[in-house]
């Protein structure tokens, strides 16, 4: 995307949290007189979107850490030998309390970029240039507002809805309560809905950039995760009815490479570059394909394959064999190295193993193939499968074992099912298909099955309700105690 990668100069964006009110701007640069041009909207923008990809001295939301709380803190895998951190092995263990590095973390990020989103908000009206850009951009600002506050609301229940920049650095001017689940839910949509008017697509430079169908998709999982089924179902269908272009690719290992990136499957992606002060994804590091430190034996893994969930795939699955890797072939020495466990692999660049923390690799926040999955599910919970889908659930597994895709196939095809079982196989195709995309811990909480199914790993039996969600950040609660009640199982 054209000029994603820049760093912004809105000192505005400092005020992240309620715990940051009280931090003093270190630039001379205030809203009031950077917000005069359209380029400044527009990189104001730049710094909306910069918020899913970069935090400096920090990995970012999506380059590592909501990896920690939706698959980390799952049976999808369990902290690696490379994972020092205690607070991230008690993540993995599901040990954390409320004073988590963590969690603290990705509420900073998520709140920095719901405060970016606010600044842009708030004062493009200001600028001169045309007002149907100017439109655009708020509307685009609007998009990850909504999908911040989607991540938020999952995470930790009602929080604190902030729609405008502070006007004082007291913390009476923020008001942060914590506003109810069913008033966050209503704010997404709002967003959503009025990102829904952005253009289906953009020209080559911008490709990146939140589109009409990336709302729709993200609506789409805001009334699945509601079991709103009739909306979900409306949505998901405009998304595959409107016109986009959306496909599935027809090799899956095309989602995750450098060369076709925002792809036809992909609806909306993080973007992640090389060598742009600190934007490459961290996902290659996280998954341990570094080989320095390897051995032959013991990868320098932070997250591990605790749960062998390897094997749990078909012979001639393909999304096993880009998801895992049992063995790696050093490119620059030869050397074949053979793991004691499966590794994490989707977001490996071969040619960049050097700096493996620094990868060229988008994070897929959401793509066809979960609308399609999100579909199927909406229209069984209404009460049984029906011929459609069937075809919906088949064509993602026709893709999985490189059948063609819209051709019936019975070798790999599913039928005959009850609502149940059905139910059943759409939540076994997800965990194959989703491998470290974000999206575990979020479709398990949603099912109400997440103690159930992490129990199954003994090193993650402390397991209980209580990690449906997430704990306040104990910082800030420190800050406003009463605003900010703690979740039930975490303490006062």
């Amino acid at each position: 995307m054209k000029n994603i990668f820049i760093t912004t100069i809105l000192s505005v964006t400092l005020l992240v949290s309620c715990a940051d009110l009280e931090v003093t701007p270190t630039s001379f640069v205030t809203e009031d007189n950077y917000f005069k041009t359209q380029d400044d909207a527009v990189a104001s923008v730049t710094a909306v979107y910069a918020s899913l990809s970069l935090d400096p001295g920090e990995q970012s939301l999506f380059g590592r850490n909501l990896y920690f709380l939706t698959d980390m803190a799952t049976d999808y895998a369990s902290a690696g030998v490379s994972a020092t951190n205690p607070q991230v092995r008690a993540l993995s263990s599901l040990t954390h309390d409320a004073t988590s590095d963590r969690v603290q973390v990705a509420w900073r990020q998520i709140y920095a970029g719901i405060n970016r989103a606010n600044v842009a908000i708030d004062n493009i009206p200001k600028v001169s240039g045309s007002e149907v850009v100017k439109t655009r951009l708020i509307n685009e600002a609007k998009f990850i507002r909504g999908l911040l506050y989607f991540q938020a609301v999952r995470l930790w229940g009602g929080v604190p809805i902030v729609l405008h920049e502070p006007t004082s650095i007291q913390l009476e001017s923020l008001k942060s309560r914590r506003a109810t689940v069913d008033e966050v839910y209503n704010q997404i949509i709002l967003d959503l809905k009025d990102a829904e008017s952005l253009p289906a697509t953009y020209t080559a430079a911008d490709a990146g950039r939140a589109t009409s169908g990336a709302a729709k998709a993200i609506l789409t999982k805001v009334y699945l995760t509601r079991k709103d089924w009739p909306n979900a179902i409306a949505k998901a269908n405009e998304v595959i009815n409107g016109g986009y272009g959306y496909a599935l690719f027809e090799d899956f290992q095309d989602i995750f490479t450098k060369t076709k990136k925002n792809g036809k499957e992909h609806i909306f992606s993080v973007q992640f570059e090389p060598n742009q002060a600190g934007n490459g994804s961290s996902g290659s590091t996280f998954q341990g394909t570094s080989f320095t430190g390897f051995t032959a034996t013991e990868p320098a893994d932070i997250i591990s394959d605790v749960a062998l969930f390897y094997d749990i795939y078909a012979a001639g699955d393909k999304r096993r064999d880009v998801s895992y890797a049992k063995q790696l072939l050093n490119p620059t020495t030869g050397t074949l190295y053979t793991f004691p466990k499966p590794l994490f692999k989707k977001y490996l660049d071969l040619s960049n193993l050097a700096t493996p923390g620094n990868v060229a690799i988008n994070f897929p926040v959401i793509r066809y193939a979960d609308i399609l999955l999100s579909l199927a599910e909406a229209i069984n919970e209404q009460g049984a499968p029906t011929p459609e889908a069937y075809e919906l659930i088949n064509q993602v597994r026709r893709r999985a074992f490189g059948k063609p895709i819209t051709t019936p196939d019975p070798t790999v095809d599913l039928s005959g099912l009850t609502q149940d079982t059905f139910r059943a196989a759409i939540q076994e195709e997800r965990k194959k298909e989703f491998v470290q995309e974000g999206q575990r811990w979020f479709d398990l909480v949603r099912w109400g099955t997440l103690v159930t199914e992490v129990k199954k790993v003994t090193a993650k039996n402390s397991v209980s309700e209580k990690n449906n969600l997430y704990p306040i950040p104990q910082s800030e609660r420190n800050i406003d105690p009463v605003g900010l009640p703690q979740n039930p199982g975490y303490g006062n």
